[in-house]
């Protein structure tokens, strides 16, 4: 077999393994030789980041790889992230405020286990003509002017393989990040530990409380990715399609210091003090732990993503990688294989890329740093119910309603509408992130003023229009009405925002549910706006929408 191919991908993980299926659906006889460094099939249960996936993430696997099929078949159904907070006795978890959908979700998304997933690709990808070799640890790539040279050992034996492209899917190992130099840390440092268990563990069973067990369908609670929240940390718990459960413990170091938590015994001595309901029911599961790891200051950022001159990129933790609070791992695999995939293919065409691997680049770069402001400093939040409710539904408002559109829309390789999204100061994106900075900023100032501990209480994101609205349009196809439809979106989130800091205001400084708001300019710092050069109008749905996660009455705050 020829050693010569378009495109090489040292690591053959989810993202190494997805992109070449979204290479070869779009050109079938492409080249490409993936470089797998272990050496047989993945374990079920395998231990890797990103067992969890929500709506962007799932729509790529269903929609633009053509999963769907195989997720239904071997995955689980996921019912949305759910989140138990803070009560002043965590040995019962119905005296906590949950927050998580009650009936299945119009979008869906998945649990996955990435040991069953990982071997159905590598079987998948095979059969439609990508080589993958396992056993194939990348020693170095040398970069030329019409083929690069990747030297590998496989199975002991040093080879050596040309490509067109290199696309570098290594995860952490990050090759092309070390070798070219454009390692960049995040301001984010925080810890996290995770094992897998064989068998079930269904939180349902968590108590015997008839009441709190019909909020939501039997079984539904299970198929949720599972949050238990207090100040500096988060407490995982995802079920796999193998019958095995993920555990994990994510923690701010500067609360939970990560020697309290780096190995397993201290994990469940750390859990028997912070959340004792799950170590009662974890720890007679210890006979059953599979495996178990650490990962230090996990959050990374990367300088460069993409060059099309040199024919290169990164995709996945090779790139950058954020929080998993969110499951944004598969969405970031998603953005990155789609931009990666279209420079890829034009470029074997015929076609100059550099100026879009410049634009891929710098929208990919950009949607990262947008994003670290989600999660830095906001674990001293997580002890909060009334901030988080707050946060979590605002989070998810940004998320539906404008980056998931886009992805299933194709806007992100339309260069006509990033123009029109990003190029001026005043375009619907640039407005977007400073509005998104401004309401993260408003999380963090209002903390002070606010430490009741709520309990009791069932909180389903679905209970707000915007929101019901905003997960249920994700994957409508929009054509060119797409612009005005994030335009439209644009405004509902500054009605939002607008009607949140309303709230929030008239709890801090007594001001009036009426109070005219600019949400670009509002900060809890000053008692009124100063800059009412553009005011959101109060809506009177959202503004039910905003009574609904708010938990005092404004009696309590005359």
């Amino acid at each position: 077999m020829s050693n010569h191919y378009d495109v090489i991908i040292p690591g053959g993980g989810l993202a190494g393994l997805t992109l070449s299926l979204q290479l070869k659906k779009h050109s079938p006889d492409i080249k490409i030789l993936i470089l797998e460094r272990r050496k047989s099939v993945a374990p079920t249960a395998a231990h890797k980041v990103g067992e969890s996936t929500v709506e962007l993430g799932s729509y790529y696997l269903r929609e633009v790889l053509g999963l769907k099929s195989y997720l239904e078949e071997h995955e689980l159904p996921k019912h949305g992230l759910r989140f138990f907070f803070k009560s002043h006795n965590k040995a019962d978890i119905t005296s906590r405020v949950e927050l998580g959908p009650r009936a299945w979700l119009p979008t869906p998304s998945h649990q996955l286990d990435r040991g069953t997933l990982e071997n159905y690709l590598v079987e998948h990808t095979r059969s439609q003509g990508t080589e993958v070799l396992l056993d194939a640890n990348v020693k170095d790539v040398q970069f030329g002017n019409d083929f690069h040279t990747v030297t590998y050992i496989h199975q002991g034996e040093e080879k050596t393989a040309t490509a067109r492209w290199v696309a570098d899917a290594t995860s952490r190992n990050s090759l092309l990040k070390r070798k070219l130099g454009f390692q960049k840390p995040m301001d984010h440092h925080v810890n996290a530990v995770w094992w897998r268990l064989k068998g079930v563990i269904d939180i349902d069973k968590w108590s015997n409380n008839k009441e709190w067990q019909t909020y939501l369908v039997s079984g539904l609670r299970y198929l949720s990715t599972v949050h238990f929240l207090d100040k500096g940390y988060w407490v995982w718990v995802i079920p796999l399609g193998s019958k095995n459960t993920s555990i994990g413990i994510v923690a701010d170091p500067a609360i939970h210091p990560f020697d309290t938590i780096d190995t397993y015994e201290k994990s469940m001595e750390w859990l028997k003090v912070n959340e004792p309901l799950c170590y009662k029911m974890l720890e007679p599961e210890t006979p059953n732990k599979m495996d178990f790891k650490i990962l230090k200051h996990f959050a990374h950022d990367s300088g460069r993503a993409y060059d099309g001159t040199d024919r290169w990129g990164v995709t996945g933790e090779a790139g950058a990688f954020l929080d998993p609070f969110y499951s944004p791992g598969t969405d970031f695999i998603s953005l990155s294989n789609t931009f990666l995939s279209d420079l890829i293919l034009r470029e074997l065409n015929g076609e100059d890329v550099q100026f879009r691997a410049e634009i891929y680049e710098r929208t990919y770069l950009t949607l990262v740093e947008r994003w670290i402001p989600i999660y830095r400093n906001k674990y001293n939040l997580m002890g909060n119910a009334q901030i988080m409710v707050m946060k979590i539904f605002w989070d998810w408002a940004l998320y539906w309603s404008v980056p998931a559109l886009l992805f299933t829309n194709n806007a992100f390789t339309d260069l006509r509408m990033l123009k029109q999204l990003f190029a001026a100061p005043d375009s619907l994106g640039q407005k977007f992130g400073k509005l998104h900075e401004r309401m993260q900023q408003l999380f963090l100032d209002w903390l002070p003023y606010e430490n009741q501990i709520f309990e009791n209480r069932y909180i389903d994101p679905f209970d707000l229009h915007l929101l019901r609205d905003f997960q249920a349009n994700i994957e409508v196809q929009h054509g060119e009405k797409l612009l005005g439809k994030i335009a439209e979106n644009v405004s509902l989130l500054e009605k939002f925002a607008a009607e949140i800091f309303r709230h929030v205001s008239a709890q801090v400084h007594g001001t009036p549910y009426d109070l005219k708001v600019n949400p670009y300019t509002m900060s809890l710092n000053e008692a009124t706006n100063h800059d009412l050069s553009f005011v959101a109008e109060q809506d009177e749905a959202i503004t039910r929408d905003v009574e609904t996660m708010w938990f005092y009455s404004k009696e309590q705050l005359v």
